[in-house]
């Protein structure tokens, strides 16, 4: 590997992000509660993070995720018709009324549980994708696992009270980035009222009012879902975006719904005063070009393979810097989106991201035609 260094020369006023004053100063009203960075990841504040607490409705935010990626793989469409079984038609709780045996779209099922919250339509949506909501409840683990969720354990699609069926504050912040990177989620969760009919006959109409009353009350906000029972009391993952930075504030646990609100607007507004999101790369990026032997092009450029950010803390001093790793030369055949090299990105000399270089573009191996011309090139060319 060949190591290429570059030093930015702007020194920009920052140092290492610290939630230890906010830890000290905040003191939110609430049981569990966490900012996270949504590009990042990093946390900058927590309170009980990792404890196992009732969810209520926000564990529709799961329901969602599994929805969106079933959507974008093709298992489902958002014009399939769903039937309602008599399951679903039978849950409590915030609900559509939806009757046994009556037909909903599926993008009507979204609209339902992102804005109203929808028991019902949650249940519906899920036994649409796995068949049951015994076998929708494993795929829910299942990802929560995957998404590096230790504190969680759904037993229903819907948040509805089960002493077993928990989530943690930080588990929460999780599944609700993953549920952002889905662009398609964000036709509803912004959508503040709108209206469905139900029934067998279609002649009842649902007024659907969003939950999150942050999507009027907050610049930015982006979501995304609220929750209440009387075991959970009031819940929500709030998410707001001001120009680079967009962050995630989960409260859990508040006494009232107007109390997780304020909260959480405080989260969001110390974060925004405090702090700021620098882009670095953008996915696609061409980093570089690397010479290809034996292949039927002579190199082929590089690119990031995912969006690059650095969250700052404003008004201090500091510096980055970026080195980029990449080989002399590689040997065909080459696929499109191979790992070639990284780009390594030091915030003071130490390293704060690491994003794999790939190749744009496929590479095969070169015909005994191309070899031929490209030997007779070279040898006319070092005469």
């Amino acid at each position: 590997m060949r190591r290429i260094s570059i030093i930015l020369l702007l020194i920009i006023w920052f140092t290492i992000p610290s939630n230890s004053f906010a830890e000290d100063q905040l003191n939110i009203n609430a049981k569990s509660a966490i900012l996270m960075d949504y590009n990042t990841g990093e946390v900058i504040y927590e309170k009980n993070p990792h404890e196992k607490l009732p969810p209520a409705s926000i564990s529709k935010i799961m329901t969602l995720l599994l929805g969106m990626e079933a959507l974008e793989t093709g298992k489902i469409n958002l014009s399939d018709k769903v039937r309602i079984s008599a399951h679903a038609s039978g849950m409590g709780g915030s609900q559509l009324w939806l009757e046994e045996g009556e037909i909903q779209t599926v993008e009507d099922l979204f609209k339902s549980i992102t804005i109203r919250s929808a028991n019902d339509a949650s249940v519906a949506l899920a036994e649409h994708i796995a068949g049951s909501e015994e076998i929708f409840v494993q795929m829910m683990n299942e990802k929560a696992k995957s998404l590096g969720m230790k504190n969680s354990n759904f037993m229903n699609a819907s948040g509805l009270p089960d002493e077993n069926h928990y989530v943690s504050a930080y588990d929460v912040a999780l599944m609700s980035a993953e549920l952002l990177k889905h662009k398609s989620i964000h036709n509803w969760l912004t959508v503040y009222m709108d209206e469905i009919l139900v029934g067998k006959k279609k002649d009842k109409v649902q007024s659907l009012v969003n939950t999150n009353r942050l999507i009027k009350d907050y610049e930015g906000t982006t979501g995304i879902k609220t929750g209440s029972t009387k075991e959970a009391k009031y819940c929500l993952s709030a998410s707001a975006k001001r120009g680079n930075l967009q962050l995630i504030a989960v409260t859990m646990g508040s006494e009232t719904s107007k109390i997780r609100f304020e909260e959480s607007m405080r989260l969001l507004d110390y974060g925004f005063a405090n702090y700021d999101s620098i882009t670095l790369g953008k996915k696609g990026d061409v980093l570089g070009k690397v010479q290809v032997h034996k292949g039927n092009i002579p190199y082929i450029e590089v690119i990031l393979e995912r969006d690059s950010y650095i969250l700052i803390s404003k008004g201090k001093e500091g510096n980055i810097s970026k080195e980029i790793l990449l080989p002399e030369f590689l040997e065909s055949p080459i696929e499109e989106g191979q790992e070639i090299g990284h780009l390594i990105i030091k915030l003071d000399g130490n390293e704060v991201d690491k994003i794999n270089l790939v190749s744009k573009v496929g590479v095969d191996k070169a015909g005994l035609l191309q070899t031929f011309k490209k030997t007779l090139k070279s040898f006319l060319i070092d005469k």
